[in-house]
């Protein structure tokens, strides 16, 4: 049973992997895969062919009585996916209410520079910071947007836009909230917010910082811009309260935790809470009288989240959960996989930098939802923390690897072989000086 399992999730991840060749959404495939898996281990549970695991660790065999059992397991599963995707609804909902005020507008008027490598060090620190509190690929949409104001030449703009990947992957990776699979392992107990950033933000700032040293001495950043081509960004009344106040609110959620010791969703939830308030409250009036202030009714940010990603994930966890636990040796198949794989490849920190890799190849989310199941090891255990940073930073070698370069893609429409052949050297060079800092330091 295990091999058809393993059959039909390939098939439904190859499909998520040629998205852009097939032109379907991978959440369709990623959901499929979920209801696919299940429905296997359903049939299979009730036929006597294979055995589960429950939340407890207890291995429960079918004797022809026990109707519920996969029911049970997988509403347990259900439960910690579903912290994952309320806490991600909430961050995007105080995202989408700090862009409708033009909050991020205040953003561009930070990058005040004429030099080209000016811009290229400022733009790459705002996003390298910014990402870390509100997600790499939101960063990263923002800041392309910045520097198409004021880049306009589409060749010069394409090394800007891509190396914003690299500068929001590092961003995201060593914080709790900058990218989806830290939030994963956050949100699983295996990271704490303290130990991420103490672990992580130095690897990270060099994953960040070689290649935009290397890529300084390149041509197309010689010279500066012309000053006339910069327009400044129109503001409203609301955008710098609500920028503030947005900001503050996410900063905030692992303060919450570590006073509650409640869930982090919940504290993005309080959250979006107070944003939203102030979203309610503080009049929208804006410098341009043309602009219509009904527009900014909060109420309307659950229509503009990007729900595909959210049902992307659910997708995917629940195909990973099916694994999880489904029965080998008397053991999950996860963990019963994460010891072969020791045995094949004794040094864990090898695996993990060659986890790093494969997620440039394939989506980082699975991969690291599978390591959550395959290794049991205890809270801010090293590992946990070189995960979270290879699987956050790996995905920048190639331009599909990550959200973020999936994101800049599309907005600029950049090429795969032009990334390939330009940024991949500069972001491989970047990523194992990150890992070898990790290393040397743990």
């Amino acid at each position: 049973m295990i091999y058809t399992l393993i059959f039909a999730f390939v098939i439904c991840y190859g499909l998520i992997i040629f998205e852009h060749n097939i032109k379907l959404d991978k959440m369709i495939p990623a959901l499929l895969a979920g209801v696919i898996l299940w429905t296997l281990t359903s049939i299979g549970f009730g036929n006597g062919s294979m055995e589960l695991m429950d939340a407890s660790g207890k291995i429960l065999t079918n004797t022809g009585h026990d109707h519920h059992a996969v029911s049970e397991v997988m509403l347990h599963h259900i439960g910690k996916i579903a912290e994952i995707m309320l806490f991600l609804m909430a961050v995007m909902a105080i995202v989408d209410l700090i862009d409708l005020h033009k909050g991020f507008n205040i953003v561009a008027g930070w990058i005040k520079a004429k030099k080209k490598t000016h811009i290229l060090w400022i733009s790459g620190l705002i996003a390298f910071f910014l990402s870390a509190i509100i997600d790499n690929l939101t960063a990263t949409i923002i800041l392309i947007n910045i520097l198409r104001k004021i880049i306009h030449n589409r060749e010069d703009r394409l090394w800007y836009a891509s190396l914003v990947i690299l500068a929001t992957n590092a961003g995201g990776a060593w914080s709790p909230i900058g990218d989806v699979t830290t939030t994963m392992l956050w949100i699983a107990q295996k990271i704490s917010t303290v130990e991420l950033l103490k672990l992580v933000f130095l690897p990270a700032l060099v994953c960040f910082v070689i290649p935009y040293f290397l890529a300084s001495f390149n041509k197309v950043f010689k010279g500066s811009v012309d000053p006339t081509d910069v327009k400044p960004e129109p503001l409203l009344i609301s955008s710098r309260p609500m920028l503030f106040i947005g900001l503050a609110a996410i900063v905030g959620v692992p303060i919450f935790k570590q006073l509650t010791h409640l869930p982090p969703y919940l504290g993005m939830i309080l959250a979006m809470c107070v944003v939203w308030v102030a979203a309610q409250y503080y009049k929208p009036k804006v410098t341009n009288e043309g602009d219509d202030a009904k527009k900014y009714a909060p109420e309307m940010t659950f229509t503009r989240i990007e729900l595909s990603t959210i049902f992307f994930l659910l997708g995917i966890l629940l195909a990973v959960a099916a694994f999880e636990s489904y029965v080998v040796d008397g053991v999950g198949s996860l963990r019963y996989a994460a010891t072969a794989l020791e045995t094949f490849i004794p040094d864990t920190n090898i695996v993990v930098v060659i986890l790093g890799i494969l997620s440039a190849i394939i989506d980082n989310v699975p991969l690291v939802a599978s390591c959550i199941g395959m290794y049991d090891l205890a809270l801010d255990n090293p590992i946990w923390h070189f995960i979270a940073f290879s699987a956050g930073t790996g995905g920048s070698i190639l331009v599909i690897g990550s959200a973020a370069g999936v994101a800049a893609m599309g907005i600029e429409k950049i090429e795969f072989t032009w990334y390939l052949k330009n940024i991949a050297p500069l972001a491989l060079i970047g990523f194992l000086a990150g890992c070898a800092i990790f290393i040397l330091s743990n």
